[in-house]
């Protein structure tokens, strides 16, 4: 496994993992209006182990049965991160995160399966993995499917990290620096640009090398 393209998808899903959305939302709500966070944290991570799990088992069964789809789901992906780039880029605002005033319904368990629904009902998590995963795999070394689950192990741990610290700092990032969601979805555009722009470049060199 490419050392190499693997710290590049580490760092290129943190900043992703950082830009505000359904999860964010659900760990903020978490930390100000439940006892422990624990329970929704570990739902939605627990939720991304199964969305990583049939994403790298579907994609990468496909990519090692038919090599042709890889430059195939290159092309897409990166055609769907410039269209979430370009998004991030117009909007004008990084939208707003509300957690609601009253206590969360249930017990930990009850949290705990929301927290896998969150995870695994966002369609924007899984077209990401679906779009990123297949365009860091090494030719060379492991399978595809094996790449990808450890790829996908990397982005659950930065989903851990920011989910934890977002739920336990919750009252601070609600109370000051309304801006900085807006701050973080613009650098997260340019990323995905970047990235959507450099894939389409390395193919077009492969089909005209």
């Amino acid at each position: 496994m490419d050392m190499t393209l693997m710290m590049e998808f580490w760092v290129l899903a943190f900043l992703l993992v950082l830009v505000p959305g359904p999860d964010w939302a659900y760990a903020i709500g978490a930390g100000m209006r439940a006892r422990s966070a624990a329970p929704s944290v570990l739902g939605m991570l627990s939720g991304y182990v199964v969305v990583v799990a049939v994403v790298a088992v579907g994609v990468g069964g496909l990519v090692t049965e038919h090599p042709a789809a890889l430059t195939t789901l290159s092309v897409v992906g990166a055609g769907y991160l410039l269209y979430l780039g370009i998004t991030a880029l117009a909007a004008r605002q990084g939208g707003s995160i509300t957690a609601g005033d009253s206590p969360l319904e249930g017990g930990g368990s009850t949290q705990f399966v929301k927290g896998i629904g969150v995870s695994t009902l966002n369609p924007k998590g899984l077209l990401l993995l679906m779009a990123l995963l297949p365009q860091f795999v090494s030719p060379q070394g492991w399978s595809s499917t094996g790449q990808m689950l450890v790829l996908g192990g990397l982005h659950i741990l930065n989903c851990a990290a920011v989910y934890f610290a977002v739920a336990l700092l919750s009252r601070r990032l609600l109370g000051s620096r309304p801006g900085a969601g807006t701050v973080m979805a613009k650098l997260a555009g340019v990323m995905m640009l970047v990235v959507g722009l450099g894939i389409l470049g390395e193919k077009a060199a492969e089909l005209l090398g």
